[in-house]
């Protein structure tokens, strides 16, 4: 079997599924990502999930996710700047917030698509600890500014449900769903 189609430039999506022993090739797809005001966050994020899964030849296997963080119907993507980047920390500091993660895997015509959501409780942040992570890049192009497999998982005190999900890809959920396509992990052959 060929590789996954990857619809996504993530490099940790990919590192993810690689890490899982699943091949895949990476294929960005290009789609327009505005919310539309009737999507509440998990609609958006399975409707991006889906409209980047149809990006994929016909005959491939793919995988094409969207990571929302979001409180309530904000959500909180990827910052355009560090000042922005700030704002999203401050708000999250001290506080619960949701990370959903929409997911379409499929070949042909034949798509799933799901959704699985995990909470995320950070601890207070002080301003300087905020600007000190800043300062680093890590925040750069992640949504809500922060990646949990990185420095900010010292932000965290609580994790409710899947952490890769947080990471970007629910995989006990993709791997189920990808086995009932025919693809196994390598190492479990």
């Amino acid at each position: 079997m060929s590789a996954v189609w990857l619809a996504s430039g993530s490099p940790r999506r990919r590192a993810l599924l690689t890490w899982c022993g699943i091949e895949v090739e990476v294929h960005p797809a290009d789609v327009d990502e505005t919310r539309r005001p009737s999507d509440d966050p998990v609609a958006h994020a399975e409707r991006l999930a889906a409209t980047k899964g149809a990006t994929a030849p016909e005959d491939r296997v793919v995988v094409a996710a969207d990571t929302v963080v979001h409180q309530g119907d904000r959500i909180f993507d990827k910052p355009v700047d560090r000042s922005e980047a700030a704002r999203h920390l401050a708000a999250l500091s001290g506080a619960q917030h949701a990370v959903t993660t929409g997911v379409c895997v499929g070949r042909g015509t034949q798509h799933t698509v799901f959704s699985v959501t995990t909470r995320v409780r950070f601890r207070e942040l002080s301003t300087a600890e905020i600007d000190a992570y800043l300062a680093t890049g890590d925040a750069d192009d992640k949504a809500g500014a922060y990646g949990i497999q990185g420095r900010a998982g010292a932000f965290v005190g609580e994790v409710v449900g899947s952490w890769t999900n947080v990471v970007g890809l629910p995989v006990e959920e993709t791997l189920q769903v990808l086995r009932q396509l025919g693809v196994e992990p390598h190492h479990a052959r």
